[in-house]
C-alpha cells in the first residue's frame, strides 16, 4: 500500500480542530499510542530509512514502512504494510527471536478524522502538536488550504527524525520519545521544529 502524506506544526490545537469540524470532518476518536521501533544488530533498517513498528492503542498492529520514490519534495510517500495482531507481548517476543531488538519507544496522543477519502490526524507528541494529512497529491493541498495551513510550512520528516534533531541540539540523555521523558525539558522547541518546514529547507 502506497501512502502519501504531509505534516504541519500547529500552535493552536483547538482552532485547527474546530476548523476540521466546520469543514465536515468526522472524528473517529482519540487514542493513546505506545510504539516500539525495532532494528537488527547492524541497524540496517534505520540506515535504509525503513521502519519496523509494533503499535498498541485500542488494538495492536505490526507495520513495515519503506520509502517510495514518488514523493519528491511535495509529499512524504512510502510503502506501508500493516497487519493487526492479537497479542502485543507475544509479537514482541517473536520479533526478538527473529533478531530484531526494541531500539526505541515513542508515544503519541492522536485523534483521527475522516474528510471524504482523506484521513487527518491531530497528534500530540511529547515535544509538540502536529496535524498529519493523508490522501492523494490532489486532495492533500486542498485540505491544507481549507484548514488555513500554509503549504510552504509542510513537513516531510517523520516524528523520530524531528526528535533526533531536538536530542542533538539539547544533548538529551534519552532516546525514548515519551511524555515522562519530556516533563523536565524546558527549552523552546519550536525553532528546531520549524527548521523541518519545507520553506525553511534550501
Amino acid at each position: 500500500m502506497i501512502e502519501t502524506e504531509v505534516k504541519f506544526l500547529i500552535t493552536d490545537f483547538e482552532t485547527i480542530r474546530q476548523r476540521l469540524l466546520e469543514a465536515g470532518a468526522v472524528s473517529r476518536g482519540n487514542v493513546f499510542e505506545t510504539n516500539f521501533r525495532y532494528d537488527d544488530a547492524g541497524r540496517n533498517l534505520l540506515s535504509t530509512q525503513c521502519l519496523l513498528r509494533l503499535r498498541r492503542d485500542r488494538r495492536s498492529r505490526l507495520t513495515f514502512k519503506r520509502p517510495h520514490p514518488e514523493g519528491g519534495r511535495q509529499f512524504k510517500t512510502h510503502e506501508e504494510l500493516e497487519i493487526e495482531v492479537s497479542d502485543f507481548d507475544t509479537t514482541h517476543r517473536i520479533l526478538a527471536a527473529l533478531g530484531y531488538h526494541r531500539a526505541q519507544v515513542y508515544e503519541k496522543q492522536r485523534e483521527t478524522f475522516e474528510m471524504g477519502a482523506t484521513e487527518i490526524c491531530l497528534d500530540h507528541m511529547p515535544y509538540g502538536h502536529f496535524i498529519e494529512i493523508e490522501g492523494t497529491a490532489e486532495t492533500i493541498p486542498l485540505v491544507a488550504k481549507r484548514l488555513g495551513l500554509e503549504w510552504h510550512r509542510r513537513i516531510l520528516a517523520n516524528y523520530l527524525q524531528m526528535f533526533d534533531a531536538i536530542r542533538t541540539r539539547l544533548g538529551l540523555p534519552f532516546t525514548d520519545v515519551t511524555f515522562d521523558n519530556f516533563q523536565n525539558v524546558p527549552a523552546d522547541l519550536e525553532p528546531t521544529l520549524r527548521g523541518f518546514e519545507m520553506g525553511s529547507i534550501p
